[in-house]
């Protein structure tokens, strides 16, 4: 099987380094320092106590590897946009694309049977160049819950977690879906195949699109912000006015608010990835987090007063940190005629 993992960044580096050991023709698209250390020395692996040292193709340019079984986008969702027309070498005929991104992806609509059946989302596939470049039908859906780290460019540190599920848009168990279950179990990952995958994407972002905004705001870890009464609250707010649009186009919570939130605090003194890229002055997961929730809620005319605060103070931060935030000139008080 070739399977191709786009992104081998700390989760894309871990599927990757796994699947291989299990005896899959992996290759990595990768860029900079990190690259570099894997071409030179394998990718090390730091996992259950032991360090693996595997050694893949690894390369800046897709062209150089040709058609693949499986292509793992595993970049961070906001730089799949960039990168949309160097992915086509890797695809033939029947190659299904794996995402393995936080937030809503591409192909949300596709196979979907409701009222926005087909619709493309701007906020993480502007003018729906995936969706026509890639094929919705290409895709299969992979949510992440593991956590992993570089810890140096070469150097793969996995903390907790080996559960990836997956599912097709049409909630079918296919023959590729089976091959990509059964491939990632003989790689030590649990890949639960399930028959509503966009239930699990949400149920992931329900508490990403609070808790990384907020976090990247106050500094504060996931045990913090989901104890303190304020940031408890908003955050309860903000998802409440997801689930009200998620509701609107059928998605199934199979856990209520306050579970959702106390899981997320039982994880502990952990910095959300939004943080650690806005610490690191890294562009930050905002549109396929915040931005496509705001985009669906507009659809199906559902208001969203604190989301959109929030948003609007994330984007703010991130352009402080970018230095492209600039002050407009004010709005002038108009005469009366």
């Amino acid at each position: 099987m070739k399977i191709c993992v786009y992104g081998a960044g700390a989760i894309g580096g871990y599927m990757g380094a796994q699947l291989a050991r299990a005896g899959a023709d992996v290759s990595f698209v990768a860029r900079g320092p990190h690259l570099a250390a894997m071409k030179a020395n394998g990718v090390r692996l730091r996992i259950d106590g032991q360090e693996h040292v595997v050694k893949v193709r690894c390369t800046n340019d897709p062209a150089e590897l040709g058609p693949q079984d499986f292509v793992i986008i595993a970049l961070k969702a906001h730089s799949i946009p960039g990168v949309v027309d160097l992915i086509p070498p890797l695809l033939g005929p029947e190659t299904a694309i794996v995402t393995a991104v936080n937030g809503l992806p591409y192909w949300y609509f596709y196979k979907h049977g409701g009222e926005l059946e087909g619709t493309t989302l701007q906020s993480v596939d502007p003018g729906g160049r995936q969706w026509s470049v890639f094929g919705p039908e290409r895709a299969i859906g992979c949510v992440l819950l593991p956590a992993a780290e570089i810890a140096e460019p070469g150097v793969i540190e996995h903390h907790y977690g080996k559960k990836f599920p997956i599912g097709e848009p049409s909630g079918e168990i296919t023959p590729r879906l089976q091959a990509l279950h059964d491939m990632m179990a003989r790689a030590d990952m649990e890949a639960p195949m399930r028959d509503s995958i966009r239930d699990e994407i949400w149920l992931k972002l329900w508490g990403n699109l609070c808790f990384n905004p907020i976090s990247a705001l106050t500094g504060a870890t996931l045990d913090i912000l989901t104890s303190d009464p304020g940031t408890r609250a908003l955050s309860k707010a903000m998802m409440l006015e997801a689930k009200a649009i998620g509701d609107k186009i059928g998605v199934n919570f199979r856990v209520d608010v306050e579970r959702r939130i106390n899981g997320a605090g039982a994880v502990g003194a952990h910095k959300t990835s939004m943080l650690m890229d806005c610490e690191a002055n890294r562009p930050m997961e905002i549109d396929p987090l915040m931005t496509v929730v705001q985009e669906i809620g507009r659809l199906v005319h559902v208001q969203t007063p604190m989301l959109d605060a929030v948003l609007a103070l994330i984007k703010l931060r991130e352009g402080v940190n970018q230095g492209t935030a600039k002050a407009l000139p004010l709005p002038q008080p108009q005469k009366a005629a």
